[in-house]
């Protein structure tokens, strides 16, 4: 049976940590399913590094269409969770059907991967992060400390069923280790 993976989002999602999660699963043969606070089109944004600046840039990017409304997520139906990064963590984390989403994955222990400011979200189950290792976008720290959690500055790091990471550089070993606990 194929698995299936839920992908929690907004508009401001950073381009790379959700077309590339979502492409990569379903390369896996897995049913990746896209959710943001309602069902519509997302606008993503680009995210980049340049020398010029101290902290990232942002730029319009593609347009992608989530498949489900928070609200209605059955969170049973899922075998693993992936939390992107941009901006979109920041707001969707006020949405009030996320946080029962999230803390399913976590008593099921399911795998649940998160990247970037997708750690941002976390600050809603924080009572399942208390003495957890994570890494994030250094700017994240904060919020990761704030969790109870041990920010690693690792860019890549595993700790039980949680994979993170720092951005989308870091992607392909994010999402090869998601993938291992998966299966």
């Amino acid at each position: 049976m194929s698995k299936k993976v839920l992908i929690v989002t907004g508009d401001a999602v950073e381009a790379l940590e959700v077309f590339y999660p979502y492409y990569r699963c379903l390369e896996e043969g897995f049913e990746a399913v896209i959710a943001s606070p309602a069902k519509k089109t997302l606008h993503t944004v680009c995210h980049d590094f340049e020398a010029h600046s101290e902290t990232y840039t942002e730029k319009p990017a593609y347009q992608l269409s989530s498949h489900v409304a928070f609200a209605d997520v059955r969170a049973e139906e899922y075998d693993g969770l992936i939390i992107p990064g941009g901006r979109a963590p920041e707001y969707i984390r006020l949405n009030e059907h996320l946080k029962p989403i999230l803390a399913h994955f976590f008593e099921a222990n399911k795998p649940v991967a998160v990247i970037c400011h997708g750690s941002q979200v976390l600050t809603l189950v924080k009572e399942h992060l208390r003495g957890r290792e994570l890494t994030a976008y250094q700017a994240c720290r904060p919020d990761v400390e704030a969790c109870g959690a041990v920010y690693k500055t690792d860019t890549l790091h595993v700790h039980g069923n949680l994979v993170s990471a720092h951005a989308w550089p870091d992607l392909p070993g994010f999402m090869r280790e998601f993938i291992r606990l998966l299966r």
